[in-house]
């Protein structure tokens, strides 16, 4: 790969991370219908109907409780916030579902610790966060580095999961595609100068200073190879796992996990798996959470469903 080409992959890798809310109108955005439109002006108005902080593994961690129904938890990306990334999918989510969404360790209104980010870490995190809440089970929802989350949250406390959603996520590092792992070591905060991140960071009263170095801890939880491939396919709930067809996740990585829940089998002969996979059309990592005319449909009727095994008939 030449110099242009590799410099080009890490500045779009780096600022795609970065521009959730910076850069709505994304190339696939042209193919927003009106109601996509509306339904992002329509985010803009939504309040908790709870919020606060709560004392859990030493942290004060910042939570939302959005709508009535069913416990859905939202969890956000690396160096993002509750608005960054839920601003367009969490009010229609909230209209059918009580939502529930948090900052994570260092991110946000969530002060770091003396303590390594991990993903068992903030998976225990949510953990607690839902007995302070005393919410028993939940259905989880994570994306990008909030799927790592996710995953670890089904495999360290299966009990308090009742389905599982991933978007645009892996349980092995080797899931992304090559060029975009070997990526993550040259990011730095530099990228992120003048981005919305970089911004958030600072206007929710994180000292400046630390912002270098809150990105490098962020990061360092993907430098270290991770693998839990065999945790993951013994996960006993359902699971929908959607990535888009211009993503940073391997085609491959996604289907062996279906495959592994069930998946891979003709259901008109065989019956319907309990758990699901979607590639999104024209769609990138940035651009999964801003597909939220196709998302929500999608995810009310698998949490909703009795999942069935029963084909459909003529």
């Amino acid at each position: 790969m030449d110099m242009h080409a590799s410099q080009g992959l890490l500045i779009g890798l780096g600022l795609a991370l970065a521009a959730c809310r910076s850069a709505p109108k994304e190339s696939q955005s042209a193919a927003l219908t009106p109601q996509d439109a509306s339904t992002q002006d329509a985010s803009a108005g939504t309040q908790p109907v709870q919020s606060g902080y709560a004392d859990v593994n030493g942290l004060k961690m910042y939570y939302e409780v959005h709508g009535q129904g069913k416990p859905l938890v939202l969890l956000h990306g690396s160096f993002m916030t509750i608005p960054m990334t839920w601003g367009q999918l969490l009010p229609p989510l909230a209209r059918s579902r009580q939502v529930i969404v948090a900052e994570m360790q260092g991110h946000g209104r969530t002060r770091d610790i003396p303590r390594e980010f991990s993903y068992e870490n903030m998976a225990d995190d949510v953990s607690a966060l839902l007995q302070h809440l005393n919410i028993a089970s939940a259905d989880v929802l994570g994306y990008s580095m909030g799927a790592g989350i996710a995953f670890q949250v089904a495999i360290r406390h299966p009990q308090q999961l009742r389905r599982l959603v991933i978007l645009s996520g892996t349980y092995a590092h080797d899931g992304w595609w090559p060029d975009a792992e070997a990526s993550f070591a040259t990011i730095n905060a530099d990228l992120f100068k003048g981005t919305p991140i970089e911004q958030q960071y600072i206007e929710f009263g994180n000292d400046p200073a630390g912002f270098p170095g809150f990105i490098e801890k962020v990061l360092r939880i993907d430098l270290n190879p991770y693998d839990w491939s065999k945790e993951a396919k013994a996960i006993q709930a359902p699971l929908f796992m959607l990535i888009g067809d211009a993503d940073g996740v391997r085609y491959e990585h996604a289907l062996e996990l279906f495959r592994a829940k069930g998946g891979g089998k003709m259901g008109d002969l065989h019956g319907l798996p309990q758990s699901r996979l979607a590639i999104l059309p024209g769609t990138t990592h940035v651009g999964m959470i801003q597909r939220v005319n196709w998302l929500v449909p999608m995810l009310n009727e698998f949490l909703d469903s009795d999942l069935s095994p029963t084909p459909p008939t003529f």
